[in-house]
């Protein structure tokens, strides 16, 4: 229809864009706040879509659920669990490709257990045999499948604290209930601590914990009988260590400075293993202890 010159022409709507992307068009509104979203900013929702910023703030007003020793449980990556899994697949490379490699970090003398270094590098170190480990492959498995379970319960930080100080326990605990001066390697020290801090962890949460206890109990009674070349000390110095640090990290969660309560008494429990450690090499080097 022809407008008569020096009317008004009415100016056409403007399409519908996205709030955070201007540039982009888009016809698909929100559910919850009825503004325009793109694709890149559309989520799925049970009744059509919603925008990322009302995402967000459903996710913010849900209660926060916390463990028993405080911890907010959420999604968090796997960090440390995959970390380790990565270390030790690249030290088993090395212990194949460079020679006399493991021999020089299990080079057990009466001094060992004054090297710190030395205290930790056999959790890293796995039978070179053959280039296909199942010794390397079975506790990485395991360390997957209780890294999963615990990691995001208890923290990248205390996940890790766990794993190493539990190495520690293991090596304390070859000294103590072993030959202190039989080179061992692998990580089942670490993992076995992992298992006893997920045992203190679902009992605190009320869950059920009779498979968890099993899986262990079978673990520890293989070495025991039948598993021939197996550590059962290092077990269970890491099983106790596991467990001790459970409690600890269960504890204090009223406390304002928890994550620093926590970490004393991780370094506390690692400062009297590690004293342990150097009381066996005084023994050793003075004599006082007698080798099998």
């Amino acid at each position: 229809m022809n407008q008569p010159y020096g009317g008004h022409v009415p100016a056409h709507d403007a399409p519908p864009v996205c709030p955070r992307h201007p540039d982009r068009v888009s016809y698909i509104s929100c559910q919850r706040c009825g503004r325009p979203a793109c694709v890149e900013c559309q989520r799925p929702a049970p009744v059509g879509v919603q925008c990322v910023d009302c995402v967000r703030q459903g996710q913010e007003r849900i209660p926060t659920v916390r463990s028993s020793n405080g911890v907010a449980i959420r999604q968090r990556p796997l960090l440390v669990t995959y970390s380790i899994i990565g270390l030790c697949v690249v030290m088993f490379g090395l212990q194949l490709v460079v020679p006399g490699l493991t021999e020089l970090l299990l080079d057990y003398t009466p001094y060992l257990y004054l090297e710190p270094w030395r205290l930790l590098s056999g959790g890293f170190l796995h039978d070179d045999s053959s280039i296909l480990s199942l010794h390397l492959a079975m506790n990485m498995l395991s360390l997957w499948f209780l890294g999963r379970a615990l990691e995001p319960v208890v923290g990248h930080w205390r996940f890790a604290a766990i794993f190493l100080v539990g190495v520690l326990g293991g090596t304390v605990g070859v000294a103590l209930l072993g030959n202190p001066l039989t080179p061992t390697l692998g990580a089942s020290g670490g993992i076995f601590a992992i298992g006893g801090a997920l045992l203190v962890e679902l009992r605190k949460d009320r869950q059920n914990l009779i498979a968890m206890a099993v899986i262990l109990g079978i673990n520890l009674v293989y070495g025991f009988t039948i598993g021939s070349g197996v550590s059962w000390e290092a077990h269970v110095g890491g099983l106790v260590t596991g467990i001790l640090l459970g409690f600890i990290f269960a504890s204090g969660r009223k406390l304002k400075a928890r994550e620093a309560y926590h970490a004393v008494l991780t370094l506390v429990l690692a400062a009297a293993l590690s004293g342990v450690s150097v009381w066996v090499s005084y023994a050793l080097l003075t004599g006082a202890r007698a080798i099998g």
